[in-house]
């Protein structure tokens, strides 16, 4: 069965979610923490063989006026090179308001602060698959 996978790309970390096989619904895999982008891509290929993962939606943060900004840049900066190294389809999903969305839902989960930080990032990944899986 494929699954399609979500990723949340930060500077330090990437956010990584996994659809279930009948892509109703999305669970947080791991955090990916950044060391370069050939390490980070060899992981994330990593998981796309266990997993068997036929589509990556990525979060792409605009701001809120619709305008790429910096945080946006180096997203497409690194979808170019995934899409030169994995050969599957990479899909973009405008991610705004997902971070605030996973803070907010791990602070109602009485989530301390320190342990919101390490999860942050793969809820954030959880939310943007979710809203693609909903809408498809």
């Amino acid at each position: 069965m494929e699954r399609v996978m979500g990723l949340d790309v930060g500077d330090k970390t990437i956010g990584v979610a996994l659809s279930d096989p009948l892509m109703f619904t999305a669970q947080g895999l791991k955090t990916i923490k950044r060391k370069s982008n050939k390490e980070d891509i060899d992981e994330i290929r990593a998981i796309i063989d266990k997993y068997n993962v036929n589509k990556i939606v990525i979060g792409f943060p605009k701001n809120m006026n619709n305008t790429i900004g910096p945080q946006g840049e180096k997203v497409l900066s690194f979808v170019e090179i995934l899409k030169n190294r994995i050969d599957i389809d990479v899909i973009l999903e405008d991610e705004r308001l997902t971070t605030v969305a996973a803070e907010r839902t791990l602070i109602e989960g009485d989530v301390s602060r320190a342990n919101r930080k390490k999860v942050i990032d793969m809820v954030a990944a959880t939310y943007i698959l979710q809203t693609y899986l909903d809408r498809n």
